[in-house]
């Protein structure tokens, strides 16, 4: 996801034009209602521009690359645990903003869904816990549950039951941020849910990270993959 450019040793025009596009290109990607966040597997000069910055604190020693791999995680990740972030290796708002002095240019949350995202996104890397449905620690179903309760939504508690009831069945190609998408995993039938950000990518409780975001592409979710609910608008 290349929301920034490097505007360093540039001229005050080009710089301008620059911020201009970026500012344009935000603007579109919140009309799809898509938060801003990069992670592993980005690419692009934005990527270039967190390695730099992570490199000036000392966080980063590779290579100015722009590409989003085990290295700027690791990177992140030390420069999150060192600003009392919660270390999940993400670029988020809250981590942008503690590690450029600035939000992301040109973004403010303008939908119920960007509403729900942001909400999920506060609690990136916290443990999960069977059962748990408060920050102290999540399952999958209580997270998903309790981040649209903070969103005046009530959902059922587990994920089977939200599989059955919760807002109306949608169809993988027709995915929209703060939908609930559902995989079957330690049992038959919807028992795993996460909440979809847009660009393919889902945040959910899971059983051996905590908090995190994931890709429906990814082999493990792909091949187990058996729906998605909408539940906003």
């Amino acid at each position: 996801m290349d929301y920034r450019m490097s505007v360093w040793g540039m001229g005050q025009k080009m710089r301008k034009l620059i911020i201009a596009v970026i500012c344009l290109w935000l603007w579109s990607a919140t009309a799809k209602g898509q938060v801003p966040y990069f992670m592993a597997g980005d690419s692009g000069a934005a990527i270039r521009e967190i390695q730099t910055q992570l490199q000036k604190g000392g966080f980063y020693k590779g290579k100015t690359n722009g590409r989003y791999d085990d290295a700027t995680v690791a990177a992140v990740k030390a420069f999150q645990r060192k600003n009392k972030l919660s270390p999940s290796g993400v670029v988020s708002m809250a981590t942008y903003r503690a590690l450029f002095g600035r939000d992301f240019p040109g973004f403010s949350p303008t939908s119920q869904a960007d509403r729900v995202v942001l909400t999920a996104m506060r609690y990136m890397g916290t443990r999960y816990v069977f059962g748990g449905s408060t920050p102290k620690g999540f399952d999958c179903s209580g997270f998903v549950q309790y981040v649209y309760s903070q969103n005046g939504i009530k959902l059922p508690r587990t994920a089977d039951v939200q599989y059955a009831q919760a807002g109306r069945k949608v169809n993988k190609r027709d995915l929209k941020p703060g939908d609930l998408v559902f995989f079957e995993t330690y049992e038959k039938g919807a028992s795993h849910v996460g909440i979809y950000m847009g660009d393919g990518k889902f945040i959910h409780a899971s059983s051996s990270k905590g908090v995190t975001v994931s890709r429906l592409g990814d082999d493990y979710y792909k091949t187990r993959y058996v729906g998605a609910r909408r539940v906003l608008g």
